[in-house]
């Protein structure tokens, strides 16, 4: 197994380093709030729906002949 020299250790923390410190440098930049309007969604939906049923013969004729049970 080959080891690292302290150089190129040392560099890589360094880098590192850097990196850190732009990410904790950027999070300043983000801010949230809630916004002053509400939000308002505007819905336009027109629904149609059309029920089509087909009984057997059979079954017709039982809820002809009790029609007081529907």
């Amino acid at each position: 197994m080959k080891q690292k020299s302290q150089t190129q250790l040392s560099c890589g923390l360094s880098n590192m380093t850097l990196a850190m410190m732009a990410c904790i440098s950027l999070s300043g930049c983000i801010t949230l709030a809630a916004p002053d309007k509400p939000i308002v969604i505007e819905l336009n939906i027109n629904i149609q729906q059309e029920v089509v049923y087909r009984l057997d013969g059979d079954a017709k004729n039982l809820i002809e002949e009790n029609e007081d049970i529907f």
